[in-house]
């Protein structure tokens, strides 16, 4: 009885042996294929994409390697290579003196003036809140080289844009001039983050709202009320000059060419007058007579246009009187002989 338990427990032994032999081998093979399947995994995880607006930068245990243009491309995964990808058309957009919550439904916002106030070059105080926007132009500047950008953008901004008003004019800051300080400041910016090696490019400026303080308000809009009722009282001057200085000049030409006229019609009536005495001397020296007795005659009928006259012959002049009297006319008039 004794052997057959024995033959039989040995029996068992080899079974379980075998079985336990083919579970191993197929546990093996199930651990070489989890291998496999996470290394295949492991490596796909070195395919990335890179966008349009973006570009690859490729760092080597945290050194930087190579830079990728836009595209499908492979790196070594994780942790022997990272990648990093900048959006290089990306506007970015940096506030001052104020921060926007929200937009919808109504625009919220909250202020800083600490950031703001600023002094003008005519020692007044002024509250600029504006807007810096930018983009990456050199992702390796912009990533290695500063360590927050978006800070060091502020900060710069804010320097600059207090320079640039210290020198102007209250009147220039809040009116005329805020074109030419946005321009300034945009050239001064990118002038100061090109020596920091920031890697941007500054596209623009912008002063969102130029105010006095509010305490001052109403001061300055009395101010600015008084200006706009100077300009009026300027503009309405200029318009009346517009108006009568034509009109003054228009009848001084017209009173000059009148004069010309005038001028012109004396020269000539004397010049006639001239000719014509001359005429007459030259026929007075060739008959002195007849012409002294033509000038009498004429000069008699210039003298009296409305009187009746005759020409009576001086040897029968006795006779001929005689013969016209009376000496009045019909009409009551006198008669010259």
């Amino acid at each position: 009885m004794n052997m057959d338990n024995n033959e039989f427990n040995e029996f068992d032994r080899k079974i379980i042996h075998i079985y336990d032999s083919k579970i191993v081998r197929l546990l093996k093979k199930l651990g070489y294929l989890v291998i496999v399947i996470f290394l295949a995994i492991y490596l796909l995880t070195g395919i990335y994409i890179v966008g349009p607006d973006e570009v690859g930068m490729i760092k080597l245990f945290g050194e930087f390697v190579r830079q990728v243009p836009p595209g499908i491309h492979y790196h070594i995964p994780y942790p022997f290579e990272t990648v990093i990808k900048p959006k290089i058309t990306e506007v970015r957009r940096v506030e001052i003196g104020f921060r926007t919550l929200s937009t919808d439904p109504i625009p919220r916002y909250q202020y800083f003036p600490e950031e703001s106030l600023m002094l003008t070059g005519d020692e007044n105080i002024v509250d600029c809140q504006y807007t810096v926007q930018y983009r990456i132009s050199e992702p390796y500047l912009f990533l290695f080289r500063v360590k927050d950008v978006d800070s060091a953008v502020k900060k710069v901004a804010e320097s600059a844009l207090r320079e640039i008003v210290g020198k102007k004019d209250i009147d220039e800051v809040l009116t005329s001039g805020k074109t030419e300080i946005q321009d300034e400041t945009r050239a001064l910016i990118q002038s100061i983050l090109d020596r920091y090696e920031a890697g941007v490019q500054i596209i623009a400026v912008q002063l969102q709202d130029v105010q006095p303080p509010e305490e001052v308000v109403s001061a300055f809009k009395d101010v600015a009320s008084a200006r706009e009722d100077k300009v009026r009282f300027v503009n309405e001057a200029e318009g009346y000059r517009s108006e009568v200085i034509p009109n003054a000049r228009g009848q001084a030409e017209q009173i000059i060419k009148e004069a010309e006229a005038w001028q012109e019609k004396v020269v000539k009536e004397a010049e006639g007058d001239t000719s014509r005495f001359l005429q007459v001397l030259q026929e007075y020296i060739l008959n002195k007579e007849v012409t002294r007795t033509r000038l009498y005659l004429e000069t008699i009928q210039k003298a009296f246009p409305l009187v009746q006259k005759y020409l009576i012959d001086s040897s029968t002049a006795s006779q001929d009187i005689l013969k016209l009297l009376p000496l009045t006319g019909k009409d009551g008039s006198a008669v010259v002989y």
